[in-house]
């Protein structure tokens, strides 16, 4: 995961004042290292490599014995076991549509946790980051989806998700903090200085 200084976390929390100071919206940014451990995802792949080897060893001509077999079954199931449990493996094994299905409900606990539903005249915004999953994901109340199409976004989530690739989760959080800002600023205009929720970004392990 990026790791980042007190003085880079700053800068973040300096980024959103900077937005709110022109907007009614109340900004919150999460950063999380991934969604799910995937512990289930290497038990399933090695349960089913080992199952298929009975199969295997009959087509290639059964000579292990059935004792042999079954010793074989469980070197194999514990060893791709172990292998899954290392962390850039472990991603190779999930197909793409469950890791961003995992932080996308990751991202929907975030907005419900830090109360983004229950500003003033629902202007909660949340800009969320997995970088495992290299998810991106800006969800927004009703005050804002009332006035801003969810599709104006999606430019904003497209340049951060290719920083996250990059490696440069700062510089992404950044750019579309002040991107949403401009959006914001337009349609959501501040009407009366207020500050409901923690600017910083919240770091999840």
């Amino acid at each position: 995961m990026t790791l980042l200084s007190e003085a880079e976390l700053q800068r973040v929390a300096d980024a959103i004042t900077e937005v709110e100071r022109h907007t009614d919206a109340e900004l919150v940014t999460v950063l999380a290292t991934r969604a799910d451990d995937y512990a289930y995802i290497p038990l399933l792949w090695a349960s089913l490599v080992a199952l298929m080897l009975p199969g295997a060893a009959n087509f290639f001509g059964g000579w292990l014995s059935a004792a042999q077999l079954l010793l074989v079954q469980w070197l194999t199931f514990a060893l791709l076991a172990l292998l899954g449990r290392i962390p850039s493996l472990t991603s190779r094994l999930i197909p793409r549509a469950v890791r961003h299905w995992r932080a996308a409900n990751l991202a929907r606990r975030q907005f419900l946790e830090h109360n983004l539903h229950h500003t003033e005249a629902g202007t909660g915004m949340l800009i969320f980051v997995s970088e495992a999953e290299r998810y991106v994901e800006i969800i927004v109340d009703r005050g804002i989806s009332s006035r801003i199409d969810d599709g104006a976004w999606q430019a904003l989530v497209d340049v951060f998700t290719a920083e996250v690739r990059r490696g440069r989760t700062l510089e992404g959080f950044l750019g579309c903090i002040r991107g949403c800002g401009e959006l914001l600023q337009q349609h959501v205009p501040a009407t009366h200085e207020r500050n409901e929720l923690p600017n910083r970004l919240i770091v999840l392990p």
